[in-house]
């Protein structure tokens, strides 16, 4: 029982207000996934060749705009609406404990993608 409530305490410590935990991306692998999740939210299906995040960097640079993606050596998400200035709602997959999350961010630090053009 006591595993239980520490389980149960550390999910709620980790999980910030306003933060929503959605299932695992379809094909995806258990670790090391957020290029993974990234391609299924944009394309649909996992694409092999984006699993790596760096290899995000491949599309060209945009602005910040709902769908683009940011992406940095070690970490790639799908940017889904601004909040205010550079806080964004993202789909963050691998975001911490092996979790995908929609959740506020900043993007300050990655660099953004337009992964259609």
């Amino acid at each position: 029982m006591k595993a239980i409530v520490a389980a149960v305490a550390l999910w709620a410590f980790t999980v910030p207000a306003g933060a929503e935990i959605v299932g695992h991306p379809s094909g995806c692998p258990r670790s090391a996934f957020c290029g993974c999740g990234a391609a299924v939210r944009v394309f649909g299906r996992p694409v092999r060749e984006l699993w790596l995040a760096a290899n995000w960097f491949k599309f060209p640079r945009s602005m910040p705009a709902p769908g683009m993606v940011a992406v940095r050596r070690h970490h790639v998400f799908v940017l889904e609406h601004q909040i205010e200035g550079g806080r964004w709602v993202v789909y963050d997959a691998n975001s911490g404990h092996r979790q995908t999350r929609l959740h506020e961010r900043s993007i300050a630090g990655y660099t953004i993608v337009n992964p259609h053009g």
